[in-house]
């Protein structure tokens, strides 16, 4: 019976805690506000810790504490080798724990600007803020960054924790002129609901419980805030939003749409519409992990199964048809750049916002943003760290509304598409009229236009292959190894990564010289028409490698004219005419029997190059040295 009992009482304490909602908060200051000292105090007063993790601590705090004979609660969350050393914060922390009230995950986020990218991750889901101020110093730089940050990542609920109170002598004066001075500097930010809380997390003042230090303090402790504050109205609960993630068809008899609300709610019955092909239907179930149910809201994760046959595939959206998202390829954003290497304005991005994906491009930066003195200037390119406004054109429409409105549709990560890491990540402002996006083309530009000339210089294409456009002509008799050279060249430039063309006479024979014979003079002409192919492919930073006879030394120096002598590279293969004979005797004896006419080194002359760039032969024929003279021609 006590069993029984014993059984019951822990069903109904899982199922209350089933029952809590979450806070998502992060902690954000300087390099010694003592962070980290806050959240190890929190855990350690609400008796969250174990008492293995206790005495690990106790006995890290003598071996690398910082906090001298005291507990250093800091250590809870550095638990990187270099943070412990320093005494700082690196890489984002994160700590769950509970109350009777509420579960929490804390994310302990850098203070250093240099890590600006590691908050931003830890910010990214947080319902709440905790920004520490030293008593000490006041409102500092740091501080005004890390409150841009969370007014730019749409964080609605911030606390000031006035730390070190303890070292001014818990004055209410000290604490009144940091809260007004904060006040001050937010009007010009978006924060709707602040709180300010003095403390000493060293000493557990006003942490867990209210202080008796500090009586002219009447309002909540730090943990009584977070268990009380209202989160609640935070998320969109009017626009329907559902990204479809997944096709769900276990068997032949069910059919369901999985995703996870975005917002808005959604109920059985509703109307629906799918983009981006605005067919309509209504829901006729809502399928969740304990069975059906009448109705789902953000963030549940959900199948939801329709009363028509529909196509609909992942990226799609679901939405209520008199209630729809935008539906643009244009749209302004404030964009936090990730990535270790700085911006390429030319480059097409992978996209990625809710589960839809496809390619953009930045049209045009606006202005960057300083987030220490939120002065704004103009650039050309994002470094790591760096913010501003941009416009953005994506390759097909998106489903998307403001970032202040939605977070889940109204933010997006850009990938590089080359390495597949994340570049960046935006916060979507508005849309933006094709009328009204700016011009990437300068009036320079619009003249070369009217010429009919590329808007696209040789030096950015050089950056943007790695290579600078090229034509190896490989000149000798038959049966020299002319084919076997440019056909293992190419494959060796294309392992390297080159943008590279094989031509050869025969190709060309069957299309652009179908009308010339061998003759002398129909010979130039054929080789005249690949030089110019050649040239156009070059202008365009194409490496081409052409494998002809090109018997005459005076055609060969017209060609290398047409192409341009700088970026014309001669292999002369310079095997002899017997050893050319044993590797194609058929073709050999029918030009002496009168056969074949107009072969060079039987009825024609050949006449071997004065000044090749490399000359090799069938048998010495090492294609890596070609490839050095590419590469030394750079």
């Amino acid at each position: 019976m006590e069993d029984q009992i014993k059984a019951m009482d822990i069903k109904a304490f899982l199922e209350q805690d089933e029952k809590k909602d979450l806070l998502r908060l992060l902690t954000a200051g300087s390099v010694d506000d003592g962070k980290s000292t806050l959240i190890g105090r929190l855990l350690f007063d609400s008796k969250r810790i174990y008492e293995d993790q206790l005495a690990a601590l106790e006995r890290d705090s003598r071996r690398v504490g910082h906090a001298g004979e005291n507990i250093d609660y800091a250590l809870l969350l550095d638990g990187l080798k270099a943070e412990r050393e320093q005494g700082i914060t690196i890489d984002v922390a994160y700590r769950y724990f509970s109350t009777n009230k509420r579960k929490f995950i804390i994310a302990d986020t850098p203070g250093h600007e240099q890590y600006t990218r590691n908050m931003v991750t830890g910010a990214s889901t947080a319902n709440l803020a905790i920004i520490l101020a030293d008593a000490r110093k006041g409102i500092i730089t740091q501080t005004k960054r890390h409150t841009f940050l969370v007014s730019l990542l749409g964080i609605r609920h911030v606390i000031v924790a006035v730390n070190k109170m303890d070292l001014t002598d818990y004055k209410q004066d000290v604490f009144n002129a940091i809260c007004e001075d904060y006040k001050s500097f937010i009007t010009r930010l978006n924060i709707p609901d602040v709180h300010f809380i003095p403390l000493s997390a060293l000493h557990g003042e006003n942490v867990v419980e209210r202080s008796t230090k500090m009586p002219w303090y009447r309002g909540e402790s730090l943990l009584e805030l977070l268990e009380n504050i209202h989160i609640s109205s935070d998320r969109n609960f009017v626009d329907l939003r559902y990204p479809v993630q997944y096709v769900l068809r276990p068997g032949n008899d069910f059919r369901g749409f999985s995703g996870r609300l975005a917002g808005g709610i959604l109920r059985k019955g509703d109307p629906l519409m799918v983009l981006p092909s605005r067919k309509s239907s209504r829901v006729k179930s809502i399928v969740g992990y304990d069975g059906e149910r009448d109705y789902a809201f953000p963030p549940q994760s959900v199948t939801v199964t329709l009363e028509d046959e529909i196509d609909i595939s992942r990226g799609d959206m679901l939405v209520h048809p008199n209630n729809l998202p935008r539906v643009e390829r244009h749209f302004e954003a404030m964009l936090v750049w990730m990535d270790e290497n700085a911006m390429d304005p030319h480059t097409h991005f992978l996209i990625k916002q809710t589960t839809n994906s496809g390619k953009a491009r930045i049209d045009q930066i606006r202005y960057k943003i300083d987030v220490n003195t939120l002065h704004r200037s103009e650039t050309e390119h994002f470094q790591l760290n760096e913010i501003g406004r941009v416009v953005i054109t994506t390759a097909k429409p998106l489903f998307f509304d403001a970032y202040d409105k939605n977070h889940e549709t109204g933010s997006f990560i850009l990938i590089d598409p080359v390495t597949h890491n994340t570049c960046a990540v935006g916060m979507i402002i508005d849309r933006v009229s094709s009328e009204d996006l700016p011009s990437r083309i300068s009036d320079f530009e619009v003249q070369k236009i009217r010429e009919g000339r590329s808007l696209i210089t040789n030096e950015e294409r050089e950056a943007k292959y790695g290579q600078r456009g090229m034509t190896v002509w490989i000149t000798g008799l038959h049966g020299s190894g002319k084919n076997d050279v440019a056909l293992r060249l190419e494959k060796r430039l294309f392992e390297l990564g080159h943008i590279v063309v094989f031509i050869n006479g025969q190709k060309i024979r069957e299309r652009l010289s179908q009308d010339l014979d061998f003759s002398a003079a129909d010979r130039a002409e054929h080789l005249r028409r690949v030089a110019e192919v050649c040239r156009l492919l070059n202008d365009h930073g194409i490496i081409c490698i052409c494998s002809f006879i090109s018997p005459c030394e005076d055609i060969r120096r017209q060609l290398a004219e047409i192409i341009g002598k700088p970026r014309f590279k001669l292999i002369y293969m310079q095997t002899g005419i017997d050893r050319c004979k044993e590797n194609k005797p058929e073709l050999y004896r029918e030009a002496e029997s009168g056969k074949l006419r107009f072969l060079a080194g039987v009825d024609v002359p050949y006449e071997a190059p004065e000044f090749p760039d490399l000359s090799m032969d069938l048998d010495n024929n090492d294609i890596e040295k070609i490839v050095d003279l590419l590469q030394s021609a750079k």
